[in-house]
């Protein structure tokens, strides 16, 4: 990908203070693009991220909104529009896991990653697509997880019923919305090194995940960074995906552990 392609652009990152997100917003600051860097509950994170960005002769901005109320979504909307300019390109990065399995789930739980996982990113492409359809250009990045194809690894059932959600979600809005000049694309992730995938695990059992993952990829690396995570989703948001709507991208090292299709 061509340096500045984002130039003069504004982008928008969900649950941009850590993890992906972040990675995606110094990615997307470093090829030109103006960033708003959407955090729940972390300001001190998501402030390090427009720091690191300031400092590198780009633009950014915090701005605190949960993507799971459409109210709160359509607010830090305007903002962004009024501080940084009209929003180009939306990455809907947020996201919630928690295990859980048929016969052990919480159901507070279940119901907090449909709304971060599926209805946030209703709420965030409905808030920025008008302005999108008026100047006739729009990327849409959605962060799905390869987990929504299938992966088996236990306790994830109910996370994965989410973002397969997510799958047809992208294919159905880039049909509404691609004769608007708006593309629709969605990266599937692997496994990934985050504070949410790592949260509450001790290093005996983080190597342990990371051993049993690498059996299962067919590059000997199942656990990626999230800068190779945010390299893809830049690449999606360019001028250079522009023949590229309602596809599904796996970046998943390569991954052999998916159940059967039927």
């Amino acid at each position: 990908m061509t340096t500045q392609t984002l130039a003069g652009r504004v982008a928008l990152v969900t649950g941009g203070s850590r993890g992906i997100g972040r990675a995606a917003c110094l990615k997307l600051a470093a090829v030109g693009a103006a960033v708003a860097v959407n955090y729940h509950s972390r300001p001190d994170a998501a402030g390090e991220v427009v720091s690191a960005i300031d400092s590198g002769g780009g633009r950014a901005l915090a701005v605190e909104g949960d993507v799971a109320d459409r109210a709160a979504v359509v607010h830090l909307v305007d903002r962004v529009a009024r501080d940084l300019g009209p929003i180009d390109v939306l990455i809907n990065n947020a996201g919630l896991l928690f295990s859980g399995s048929l016969f052990h789930y919480d159901d507070a739980e279940l119901d907090a990653m449909w709304r971060t996982n599926v209805k946030g990113i209703l709420h965030a492409t409905a808030a920025v697509a008008p302005s999108m359809i008026e100047r006739g250009w729009g990327r849409v990045v959605n962060v799905a997880s390869a987990a929504g194809v299938g992966t088996s690894l236990p306790g994830t059932t109910l996370y994965a019923a989410t973002k397969g959600a997510v799958l047809i979600l992208t294919k159905r809005l880039a049909f509404e919305l691609g004769r608007q000049g708006i593309t629709v694309n969605a990266v599937l992730p692997g496994y990934t090194r985050t504070d949410m995938t790592m949260a509450g695990r001790s290093a005996d059992e983080a190597r342990s995940i990371v051993e049993m993952l690498d059996s299962r990829s067919m590059i000997g690396r199942g656990v990626a960074d999230p800068d190779e995570i945010a390299t893809v989703i830049a690449f999606l948001a360019s001028p250079e995906s522009a023949f590229m709507t309602g596809q599904l991208l796996l970046a998943d090292g390569g991954r052999m552990d998916y159940l059967a299709h039927v």
